[in-house]
């Protein structure tokens, strides 16, 4: 049984190994090599603690401030605001406080898992050394600080995620080079980070052929169907035979379900890092700030900052200034930063408007499924969703109800 998986991010990549593996003939296609999207940005981090929907109050209260700001961490281009008036309005949907329980808990059921995955996937495929044995801190100036992120730390307490509330001489003692300024931090054990995002997914990549997979490059055009799935059509004329074919190509996800007749709600917020090789310090843990909105990570050789959210759309040019903001700001946690030897990047995640990835069956096309819609969390879901979609395909019953993660829920 042939499998085409479109998308060769981390989501695609992991599940064509993982399809693979199970006895799967798979051809894992993309328009460009295997993790040069996303995948190559991203800010290395299993965050198994950030599952909690963006549409809970404490958030979307503050964008319009944030939209006012030019700094802010997040940004609408005035002329895409038409276009996204229906995402936003599902995003406020999903802040009613019932349905909030429910996000959480299907993120949380999701991100409990994350980290064993992870290392269950690395450790198969003789790639233990790639994962950081430190854990990230929440970074907070001061009590007000905190309290205003008490609800993420509820969230946490309520679903067991193990954390620590630690004061300003243990949070010197892990990580020297902190301002002074940070008065609390929260450790989060389980948020562990990557040595190189992109080259984990090169590796993987090398493992799903050498178990007899097949890497197409080439952009999807359309798809053949009758009675299921027949073929995928590449933009250069050719056609890739296929008896089930997994959708996982990130934000531009959204076209090609909309070819298929089941479109959904899916946006793109660009995400900006500054990848620095010459930083003057070093670090072992990654961290975030939540009320300046960046997140650092030693990673890739060097350190990278990112953190900002642009909406835009799939097809505008990158503004690199969101990146400069963010490096601004974590001069601030960490005076000594210098940003000498850095280049600058823009990537598309993709975000649903109630934060849960799609994991599913086509609800019209036999042999047809999706596996997208992971927004700020591919890296942190991928061992997870590679499994899951793995039972899903072939008949086992997945390890998680993957009824939330449906296809047709909107």
């Amino acid at each position: 049984m042939t499998t085409v998986v479109v998308g060769a991010g981390i989501i695609g990549t992991a599940i064509a190994y993982d399809l693979q593996k199970r006895g799967r003939q798979v051809v894992l296609v993309d328009r460009d090599t295997p993790g040069m999207g996303a995948s190559f940005g991203n800010m290395a981090s299993i965050a198994v603690t950030e599952f909690m929907p963006a549409s809970r109050p404490s958030v979307w209260r503050q964008i319009p401030g944030w939209m006012l700001d030019p700094e802010g961490p997040v940004r609408v281009r005035p002329s895409y605001m038409p276009k996204l008036v229906p995402w936003f309005l599902r995003f406020i949907a999903a802040s009613r406080p019932s349905k909030l329980r429910e996000l959480e808990a299907q993120g949380a059921a999701l991100c409990s898992r994350a980290l064993d995955d992870t290392l269950a996937l690395l450790r198969e495929t003789g790639l233990e050394d790639q994962i950081s044995q430190e854990g990230c801190l929440s970074l907070y100036a001061d009590e007000a600080e905190f309290k205003a992120d008490r609800d993420h730390i509820e969230i946490l307490d309520r679903f067991g995620i193990p954390h620590e509330v630690i004061g300003r001489q243990a949070i010197k003692a892990l990580e020297p080079e902190l301002s002074d300024r940070i008065g609390i931090a929260v450790l989060f054990p389980q948020n562990r980070s990557m040595k190189d995002p992109y080259k984990l997914v090169l590796a993987l990549a090398e493992r799903f052929v050498a178990l007899g997979g097949r890497i197409e490059t080439g952009e999807v055009a359309g798809f053949v169907r009758s009675d299921r799935i027949r073929e995928v059509v590449l933009t250069d004329g050719r056609k890739l035979p296929a008896d089930e074919v997994v959708i996982c190509a990130g934000a531009y996800s959204a076209k090609l379900a909309k070819q298929l007749g089941e479109p959904i709600p899916l946006e793109t917020e660009r995400g900006y890092h500054t990848q620095i090789m010459a930083p003057g310090i070093t670090m072992k843990h990654s961290i975030i700030w939540p009320a300046k909105a960046f997140m650092v990570t030693p990673t890739a050789g060097g350190i990278r900052v990112g953190g900002t959210v642009e909406m835009a759309g799939l097809d505008a040019a990158p503004d690199y200034r969101r990146a400069k903001i963010t490096v601004k700001r974590a001069k601030e946690a960490l005076p000594n930063l210098r940003c000498e030897d850095f280049t600058e990047w823009m990537g598309h995640r993709p975000a649903l408007p109630d934060t849960v990835p799609i994991l599913s069956a086509s609800a019209k096309t036999k042999g047809l499924f999706y596996a997208t819609g992971h927004g700020h969390l591919g890296l942190t879901y991928a061992a997870t969703t590679a499994r899951l979609m793995g039972e899903l395909i072939t008949g086992a019953k997945p390890a998680v109800d993957l009824h939330p993660c449906r296809v047709n829920r909107f």
